[in-house]
């Protein structure tokens, strides 16, 4: 089967950030997202849970895009430009689809 290579960018912020990172999607026309819930982890500080959290003002989320490599610094510069100051990060790797048309 031929595959055709792209990049995912993995983003991994608060909850609370989300609207704004989407808004910062759309406007560098990535194709489409998925969105995450992330209930523990560990960190720089350690452990953490979202166990007994009453909002999702401390909640984890993880964004997962996929998009033409010729697109993926627009796309990072974007994302960035929200999450520069905040708890969270960003990846970026190589990965083929199957599909070519979808991203």
């Amino acid at each position: 089967m031929q595959t055709h290579p792209k990049k995912r960018i993995d983003v991994v912020v608060e909850a609370p950030l989300l609207r704004r990172i989407i808004v910062r999607l759309d406007l560098a026309n990535v194709s489409g997202y998925s969105v995450m819930p992330i209930v523990a982890g560990r960190g720089h500080d350690g452990s953490w849970t979202a166990d007994g959290q009453v909002s999702n003002a401390t909640q984890m989320i993880a964004i997962v895009c996929i998009t033409d490599p010729s697109k993926a610094d627009d796309v990072l510069e974007a994302v960035f430009s929200v999450i520069s100051h905040q708890i969270g990060f960003v990846t970026i790797s190589d990965v083929s689809v199957v599909r070519p048309e979808r991203f």
